[in-house]
């Protein structure tokens, strides 16, 4: 399954001849057909007539707010330039926080959830959260500094939001690894990282997380990982990962 990065292009531009707006157009929280997320198989996109011009063609990305006030400054947004070097997306090259809470997230087609510690998600986040991903959206979850509070805590949510789908490692032979990218191995600062896991929704990857981290804070200002174990080629891994959350 593994895409060559010339061949990657080629699909690309073949996409935004079909309307890459259609590829990022937000979430429509209100025009979702019901037995189509029944089985896990939506991929909600605005009316075309609807699009308001340029603008709806650059990609977005969000930092989630959470647990009501829980958020991380530390996530590199480095690799949303690099997306726009190695592919023919446009982004804003800036994440952008949003609460989870908010129907704010449907404005968008991923979205970055990270930090450390304990946390609870409200009800309310949960709901929100679950139809986000059965409407196409795309979660990138990442434990900062490897914490192992905030692991435990994204692992009992995600039990509590997806009761029908169980998180599993993903294989490097994924397609999540081999769009700009080729990444035959993960690297991280002390040995072997543990592997990227997923939940599917249908067919389709809808929650990506890492517990070794994939916040790149190296490249973050004011930010350092002290003790954790991040993934060093983290950069590749998320360029990688928003340019697949696009073409699901």
């Amino acid at each position: 399954m593994c895409f060559q990065r010339s061949k990657f292009r080629r699909l690309l531009l073949v996409l935004g001849g079909l309307s890459l707006a259609c590829l990022v157009a937000p979430l429509r929280a209100d025009e979702t057909d019901s037995q189509d997320v029944a089985k896990g198989d939506t991929n909600v996109v605005a009316d075309p007539e609807s699009q308001g011009g340029e603008s709806e063609s650059i990609v977005q990305v969000a930092n989630l707010i959470y647990a009501g006030t829980k958020t991380s400054e530390c996530f590199a947004d480095d690799f949303l330039r690099k997306a726009e070097i190695d592919s023919s997306i446009s982004t804003t090259r800036r994440l952008h926080s949003v609460k989870l809470a908010s129907d704010e997230i449907y404005n968008f087609p991923m979205l970055i959830m990270t930090g450390e510690g304990e946390f609870e998600l409200l009800p309310e986040e949960r709901d929100h959260l679950r139809r986000f991903v059965e409407r196409g959206g795309f979660l990138l979850a990442s434990a900062g500094c490897s914490s192992p509070e905030w692991n435990r805590s994204f692992r009992r949510e995600m039990v509590k939001v997806f009761p029908e789908q169980e998180m599993k490692p993903l294989p490097m032979d994924h397609l999540i690894f081999h769009t700009a990218y080729d990444i035959s191995e993960l690297k991280a600062k002390h040995g072997t990282p543990r592997p990227i896991e997923g939940i599917h929704w249908g067919s389709r990857l809808g929650v990506l997380y890492s517990q070794d981290g994939l916040n790149d804070t190296s490249n973050a200002q004011g930010c350092c990982c002290c003790g954790g174990n991040e993934i060093t080629n983290a950069e590749q891994v998320n360029v990688n990962i928003v340019i697949y959350s696009l073409l699901q």
